[in-house]
């Protein structure tokens, strides 16, 4: 059965917004997109600013509350929905540590929320996806990868809620039949992210300037996904994805994140110069490590590639090198961002 109206929550964020923008310029895309997005200081309705234009009768906006269980449930019927792709999400770990609640309420109780209104309507539903994180698993050694059947070890309470939500949607399967999938996928990184995640904050601090801080001795490794590969697999999980089943997406690049830091160090030097005639390396600085700080992430993708074809198109080096010219090609969007002028600009548009 074919999604006809696919409700995409936090799609005003980073991987929702890719993954909105993705599928509108695909021929098998759903008859209409629902954006379900709260506009949280990481949600900017600025990221699709030319979508509603290009696509009138495809895409439509809703500013919503996924724990606001009555207001969902209206905006579930006006449209119809009969999909939901799952990415809206409390996401930043640093977060979680001063403020866990946030993270227990929006990823556990609106996740809750949104299967409850899936399963309301089981003659129209065709697929709920829930975008999930590999933070899940906890930490690795210097070996061995995740995989599908890894137990769930969280570290911080944005993976526990995570880990939390993952169980929930399985039950909505095996008690009540919800026809889900479920992805893990690795770091994501590319244009639209909001910089206070580690890739736009070093290309932005390093453009300015400013002092590069990296966690601890800055070894902890990563396995790093371009957004638009991501993207990618979400949807050939969707389209092609066994029901009930749990997939891995990752890009196959673990990265130091000192190493990653000292490329993007060296390719702003190289496409706008050298700050003050020096590398910018030399901004580099080492601060105490984070509470509960995982050493390593790896991600094993068999499964994805093996039984849905899917493999990730960019290495890591094309990958950032596509993602620092975009931030350079876009120094109005990273302006506004940081002054906060795009908050101003949602309260003008979407406040009474």
């Amino acid at each position: 059965m074919k999604i006809k109206n696919l409700l995409v929550t936090g799609g005003c964020g980073f991987i929702g917004s890719n993954f909105i923008r993705y599928l509108l310029d695909r021929p098998d895309c759903p008859d209409r997109i629902i954006n379900v997005d709260r506009l949280t200081y990481a949600g900017n309705p600025e990221n699709l600013i030319d979508i509603p234009a290009r696509y009138p009768d495809r895409y439509v906006f809703e500013r919503a509350d996924i724990c606001d269980f009555e207001g969902l449930k209206e905006l579930f019927e006006k449209y119809e929905a009969d999909g939901i792709c799952h990415f809206a999400a409390e996401s930043h770990v640093d977060r979680s540590i001063k403020r866990p609640g946030a993270f227990v309420h929006t990823n556990i109780i609106g996740t809750y929320n949104l299967l409850e209104i899936a399963r309301a309507v089981p003659d129209r539903f065709v697929l709920f996806h829930h975008v999930s994180t590999d933070e899940v698993y906890g930490s690795l050694g210097k070996r061995g990868y995740f995989r599908e059947s890894t137990p769930y070890r969280p570290s911080s309470p944005y993976s526990a809620s995570k880990a939390s939500s993952d169980h929930l949607v399985r039950a909505y399967y095996r008690t009540f039949g919800v026809p889900v999938t479920i992805s893990n996928c690795s770091n994501n990184y590319g244009p639209y992210q909001f910089p206070e995640k580690l890739i736009p904050l070093m290309i932005l601090y390093a453009l300015r300037g400013k002092a590069l801080p990296v966690y601890g001795d800055g070894k902890n490794v990563r396995d790093w996904l371009y957004v638009e590969d991501h993207c990618d697999a979400v949807w050939r999980i969707m389209q092609s994805g066994k029901k009930g089943q749990t997939y891995n997406i990752g890009g196959n690049m673990e990265m130091e994140n000192i190493a990653i830091v000292e490329m993007i160090c060296d390719i702003l030097d190289d496409r706008v110069g050298l700050l003050n005639g020096g590398p910018r390396r030399r901004l580099i600085s080492f601060v105490k490590d984070r509470p509960g700080h995982d050493r390593r992430y790896a991600i094993d993708a068999t499964k994805i590639q093996k039984n849905l074809g899917w493999t990730p198109r960019e290495s890591f080096l094309t990958g950032l090198g596509k993602t620092i010219q975009w931030y350079l090609d876009h120094p109005r969007w990273v302006e506004r961002i940081q002054t906060g002028e795009y908050q101003s600009w949602i309260k003008e548009q979407y406040d009474p």
